[in-house]
C-alpha cells in the first residue's frame, strides 16, 4: 500500500497534483502493468505483421520523392507526436529521456492496434515505474482528453482559416460536409468543456499548459506535412498544401469513417488534380510511416536483448 498526504486543490476547485509523483515511493510492486505492456507490445508486433502482410509497404514501389526536405519533414513529423508528450511528462512526472521511447511505443500502438491502446501501453509503462510517479492515470487521461480536444480545436481553427480560400473549390454539398464535419467536431469536445471539473485531475494552469503545447504540436505537424508534400510535388502552391493540411486534420477527427486516408486522397484529387501524382505519394507516406514503425520496434526489441543483464534474467524467472 502507499501512503500520501492529501492532494490540496486550487481556488477553482481543481486537484493540484502538479506536484505528484516526483517524490520516491515505497511501494507494493504489482506484475499487472509488466504483464498489460507485454500483451500490448505483442498487440503491436501482431499489427505491424498484419499491415505488412497487407500489401502496406506496396506505396514504397510507388514514385520516390527526391528532394531531400521532404524526408527531414518526415522525420520532424513523425516525431512531432511523441516529442510533445515528452515534453508534457518530462515536467508533470520528470520522465528521464527514456520515456520518450515508450512514448513512440505510444504512438504506434494508437495507429496499428487500436485508438487509445497506446495510452493503455504508457500508464502500463508509468505504473510500472512506480517509485517514479504514484498515481499515473489521472494524468495520462488527462494529456490524452487534452490532445483530442486540442486536435479539434485546431481543426476548427485551420478549418475557419482554410474555407474562404478555399470555397471556390468546393462544390456546394462539398462546403456543406465540411461546414458539418466541423460541427460535428465541436460538439464532440463540448460535453468535457462543460463537466471539465468532473472530468480533470490536474489543476488549471497545467490543463492550460498541457493543452498549449498539444496545440503548437498539431499547428508544427500541419506546417510540416505541408512542407513535405510541397517538397515532393513542388508544382502544387504552398497555400493550397496548408489547405490541404487543414483538410486532412479535419478528416482524421471524424468518427466513425474507414480508411480516412483514401477519403481525404480523393478529396485532394478533386481539389487539386494530378491524380496520379497525389495517390503515389499518399501511399507512399503511409508506406514510410509503417516502415518507421517496423525499424523502430525491431531496434528496441534489440536494444531490450542486448541490455538484459543475467541478474535481470534470473530476478523473471523467480518472479
Amino acid at each position: 500500500m502507499t501512503t500520501r498526504p492529501p492532494i490540496a486543490a486550487d481556488p477553482a476547485g481543481y486537484a493540484d497534483v502538479s506536484n505528484v509523483g516526483l517524490e520516491p515511493l515505497k511501494t507494493v510492486r504489482s506484475r499487472w502493468p509488466a504483464i498489460i505492456g507485454a500483451v500490448l507490445t505483442g498487440a503491436m508486433i501482431v499489427g505491424l505483421a498484419r499491415e505488412l502482410f497487407g500489401h502496406g509497404l506496396a506505396g514504397l514501389g510507388r514514385s520516390v520523392p527526391a528532394d531531400p526536405r521532404f524526408y527531414l519533414c518526415f522525420v520532424l513529423l513523425y516525431m512531432a507526436s511523441p516529442t510533445g508528450d515528452y515534453v508534457i511528462f518530462r515536467r508533470l512526472w520528470e520522465i528521464p529521456i527514456g520515456g520518450l521511447v515508450a512514448l513512440i511505443k505510444k504512438r504506434i500502438a494508437n495507429e496499428v492496434v487500436f485508438g487509445y491502446s497506446g495510452d493503455a501501453y504508457f500508464y502500463a509503462w508509468a505504473r510500472a515505474k512506480a517509485q517514479m510517479v504514484a498515481s499515473p492515470f489521472g494524468a495520462v487521461k488527462d494529456v490524452s482528453i487534452l490532445s483530442a480536444i486540442a486536435g479539434n480545436a485546431v481543426t476548427l481553427l485551420l478549418v475557419a482559416i482554410a474555407l474562404p480560400f478555399g470555397r471556390d473549390l468546393l462544390t456546394h454539398d462539398q462546403f456543406r460536409a465540411v461546414l458539418a464535419s466541423a460541427g460535428v467536431t465541436l460538439v464532440i469536445s463540448l460535453p468535457f468543456l462543460i463537466f471539465s471539473r468532473r472530468v480533470f485531475s490536474l489543476a488549471r494552469p497545467l490543463l492550460w499548459w498541457v493543452f498549449s503545447v498539444h496545440c503548437i504540436r498539431l499547428l508544427l505537424g500541419s506546417l510540416l506535412i505541408a512542407l513535405a508534400w510541397h517538397f515532393a510535388l513542388p508544382g502544387v502552391s504552398i497555400g493550397m498544401w496548408m489547405f490541404l493540411a487543414a483538410g486532412r486534420l479535419l478528416v482524421s477527427r471524424l468518427p466513425l469513417v474507414p480508411n480516412k486516408d483514401l477519403l481525404f486522397a480523393n478529396a485532394a484529387i478533386l481539389l487539386i488534380g494530378q491524380d496520379q501524382a497525389l495517390s503515389e505519394l499518399v501511399a507512399f507516406t503511409a508506406a514510410l510511416t509503417l516502415l518507421v514503425h517496423v525499424a523502430l520496434i525491431v531496434a528496441f526489441a534489440a536494444h531490450a536483448i542486448a541490455t538484459r543483464t543475467p541478474a535481470t534474467v534470473s530476478k523473471g524467472a523467480r518472479a
